[in-house]
């Protein structure tokens, strides 16, 4: 079946279904092009909570899924490739938080949205890119484990020194392999641009920046920027939306592959597989649910 078709059967199919498509930035353009809703981690967790359909199709890897499913308990959601999964997700244990626990008497779990349910489940409160830094600094405690990413709590480590971070060692394999040679290279290559950064890079990347922040923030930043020419140091899907949304700028990466390989799983056909089989549907055990819903529904009430 052509795009053409396949887009109509969608078309069809999502009506049919009573459905919606939401996808992430990283994804595919030709499934972007489909969505009824496309943005960053934080803005699917809070526009999944104000959906009306009977169907969420989310087009993006499983924690995305599982988020969904956990903010909308009596809705089917779709995950179009179900072996889309994010490494970064299984970066910490479920043990690692419960010794934590055992040796800080006065201590949040802060848990990065990109993890499992499991680890959400145990935690205090989710944050994503976007606001990990506002939720951060309203809570109470001192200590602050935050899980799975180290470079985005180093990040904000360094902007709240008045808390004490405990480290984990998880990363994405996507920002984590962008050195600071990288950056500087690119730049003597496009010394009129500005560079911008995703907060999963290491400090020595960030440190280069003329803007750090959520994919969201990169593309709003680069929106009302005089600049004309850009560095994007991030995964290249969101190439697409700065597009569109700032035609006529220039847009370099800085020659390492910024690519997110689950991300790209994700395919024109494989929406339509799903919407036509209502399959591979998002399941969970109803504690579960209940245990991951309410870290994130903390996000969402701080984030305000």
């Amino acid at each position: 079946m052509s795009n053409l078709n396949l887009g109509d059967e969608i078309i069809r199919l999502k009506e049919e279904r009573n459905a919606v498509i939401m996808c992430h930035y990283y994804v595919q353009d030709e499934v972007q092009d489909f969505a009824d809703y496309i943005g960053d981690s934080f803005f699917l967790s809070r526009k999944a909570t104000e959906i009306e359909t009977d169907v969420i199709v989310l087009c993006g890897v499983r924690f995305m899924g599982e988020s969904a499913k956990a903010l909308n308990p009596g809705k089917v959601v779709l995950l179009p490739a179900e072996d889309a999964d994010c490494p970064m997700a299984h970066m910490a244990t479920v043990e690692s938080v419960e010794e934590v626990r055992k040796n800080y008497d006065d201590v949040a779990v802060v848990c990065y949205v990109n993890s499992t349910a499991e680890l959400k489940a145990v935690s205090d409160v989710c944050v994503t890119s976007a606001n990990a830094l506002k939720i951060v600094s309203r809570l109470p405690q001192k200590n602050i484990f935050f899980i799975p990413d180290q470079n985005l709590a180093h990040y904000i480590a360094e902007r709240l020194p008045e808390k004490n971070f405990i480290f984990n060692d998880g990363y994405c394999h996507v920002h984590h392999k962008i050195t600071k040679e990288d950056i500087l290279e690119a730049k003597e290559k496009h010394p009129n641009a500005q560079v911008v950064v995703h907060p999963e890079c290491k400090a020595e990347v960030c440190q280069l920046a003329d803007y750090i922040g959520s994919t969201s923030g990169i593309i709003q930043y680069v929106k009302n920027s005089d600049c004309e020419e850009f560095i994007v140091v991030t995964e290249m899907g969101v190439l697409y939306e700065l597009g569109l949304q700032a035609p006529g700028k220039k847009f370099y990466t800085t020659g390492v592959t910024q690519v997110c390989p689950n991300m790209k799983k994700i395919t024109l056909e494989k929406v339509y597989q799903a919407l036509k089989n209502m399959e591979p549907r998002v399941e969970m055990a109803e504690d579960l649910m209940i245990g991951a819903r309410k870290p994130m529904e903390k996000m969402l009430d701080l984030a305000k």
